[in-house]
């Protein structure tokens, strides 16, 4: 079966493979940048507010902090009850330009035996759940370790 892909959130990132990037948005009076984005106003409380601009966020950082989920989170996630949990790591990175904390999963085959803090990551497209009864792939992204293959 051909799997359309959709972004499980509209406008938080865009691209495929090396072009693969986060988006945010920055405040043009006080240069604060957000993500997940704002559309509405400056959430910096210094801030009088100006226009917000989309960017494109560093593709690249290091991890701040991470753990590993050992339950089945609840719903809206998606998994088979039917299947046993696999637990997954969890990352916080802070974006190399940005010095911003994005929290994600890490890459399939990337467990917490894996990461360091300190640890370079790169951000990567990922996928949330494929829907056989629609034929979408639902996308989201991961963190990946530099250097590791995909």
């Amino acid at each position: 079966m051909s799997y359309t892909r959709k972004p499980a959130i509209t406008g938080w990132f865009t691209g495929e493979g090396d072009g693969f990037r986060l988006l945010g948005t920055r405040c043009t009076a006080c240069a604060s940048v957000f993500f997940p984005r704002e559309d509405v106003h400056c959430r910096n409380p210094h801030c009088a507010g100006g226009p917000l601009k989309e960017i494109p966020l560093s593709r690249k950082g290091r991890i701040w902090s991470y753990t590993d989920s050992r339950y089945r989170p609840p719903s809206p996630y998606v998994s088979d009850p039917e299947l046993p949990w696999e637990p997954y790591a969890l990352i916080a990175v802070e974006l190399e330009a940005e010095r911003i904390v994005v929290l994600g999963q890490a890459a399939p085959g990337v467990t917490v035996a894996d990461l360091t803090v300190g640890m370079e990551v790169e951000v990567v497209p990922g996928v949330l759940h494929e829907d056989e009864d629609t034929g979408t792939t639902w996308t989201i992204w991961h963190w990946r370790p530099t250097g590791v293959a995909a």
